[in-house]
């Protein structure tokens, strides 16, 4: 529920950046799935890459640490009966009771400043819209990044493949020639990874767009879970046993996977403590902020007390299909969430031989923060 019109809620100040030695049975993360953040067999033949522009490359650039900023969610002055959004003629389908709604007859390119404010908030109550019909995918790569860089700083990703010229971008591509599932498949049984993008960061990302470029015939969905509803589902007393632990997030392993096959390393790896349950500046809603790729082990537990407890809320929300939504890509789509509140994870399944190729832009947000528990 959304905080009253009496109501603060106050984003306390950052701590530093803890140093913490990392468990060798820290858990699998996400590049052990074949998500696409390294280089992948490029055979254009007869079906070349739709958007040439959007294709990867990984440069030798290096950056410094990331500062931090002072953030305002754009959902927080949002007028909530979305006049400039969800004008007449817009069409809006609910996926799920909870979460994920599919939104068609709007453009979000030529949405003014009010509708934009009126997007964050929507994406935050319904924590992810996937908007029909767009052309965001056509407008020049600048362009793309000024509209989203209206909900935040744009976050660059320590290793993926981007735009040359636009680290900004960070790409998903699967080429025609790529056969890592082929070979994940070998090893593995399933290609779920659930996770909350760059959670390691100080301040990760929020309302985050990903848009198709490519899409295969059938597969290659995308899953989301709502971690407010699984927050919700718990008991009163676990909710308030939850409250006030720290966890510790890494972007160590990452760095490494990529380091370790000659991949780009843009900046030094960090980990950060983040409380379990964070709450939404705009809402006021409280969620688990957890996930089995980052997250690493509970500051203050003894391991075997850090892993019993970290998966019973990695079964909770993984195991949660009355709270999740499972969205199917349709070109010219463009998908819009709240990194804040979710969890989500590619599926890979489809054939091989046919392109997946997708663009997120990532606008970092406010650094976590808990509210007091309520009963």
């Amino acid at each position: 529920m959304a905080p009253s019109a009496t109501e603060t809620i106050t984003i306390p100040s950052q701590t530093e950046t803890p140093t913490v030695k990392l468990t060798s049975n820290s858990g699998p993360y996400k590049e052990l799935a074949p998500i696409g953040y390294e280089k992948s067999a490029e055979e254009e033949g007869s079906h070349p890459a739709k958007y040439q522009n959007y294709l990867p490359h990984w440069g030798n650039e290096l950056y410094p640490p990331l500062e931090r900023y002072e953030h305002r969610d754009r959902g927080i002055d949002a007028d909530t009966k979305y006049p400039d959004l969800l004008s007449e003629g817009v069409e809006v389908n609910d996926l799920t009771p909870t979460i994920g709604t599919e939104v068609t007859g709007v453009q979000i390119s030529k949405l003014s400043n009010a509708g934009k404010d009126q997007l964050a908030r929507l994406v935050a109550e319904r924590k992810v819209i996937a908007f029909r019909d767009q052309d965001f995918a056509d407008l020049p790569i600048p362009d793309a990044l000024d509209y989203v860089r209206y909900f935040g700083r744009l976050h660059i990703h320590p290793t993926s493949g981007a735009p040359k010229g636009h680290p900004e971008v960070h790409l998903v591509h699967r080429g025609l020639g790529d056969k890592t599932a082929q070979a994940f498949f070998q090893t593995r049984t399933s290609s779920v990874a659930w996770h909350s993008d760059v959670s390691y960061e100080n301040q990760p990302p929020g309302t985050t767009f990903l848009y198709i470029l490519d899409v295969p015939e059938a597969g290659g969905d995308t899953l989301f879970a709502n971690q407010v509803e699984a927050y919700n589902r718990l008991s009163p007393a676990f909710q308030e046993r939850l409250h006030g632990l720290k966890a510790i997030h890494s972007g160590i392993e990452q760095v490494e996977a990529s380091r370790s096959k000659g991949g780009a390393v843009r900046r030094e790896p960090v980990t950060t403590e983040h409380p379990l349950v964070r709450t939404h500046p705009a809402t006021g809603e409280k969620a688990l902020y957890v996930n089995p790729q980052f997250t690493r082990s509970i500051v203050g537990y003894k391991q075997e007390e850090s892993d019993m407890l970290l998966k019973f809320l990695y079964d909770h929300i993984a195991y949660g299909a009355d709270f999740q939504a499972r969205l199917k890509w349709q070109a010219k789509t463009v998908v819009v969430w709240d990194n804040r509140t979710t969890s989500h994870s590619a599926l890979v399944d489809w054939k091989t031989g046919q392109r997946r190729h997708l663009a997120r832009i990532a606008p970092q947000a406010e650094a976590p923060f808990e509210t007091p528990f309520k009963a």
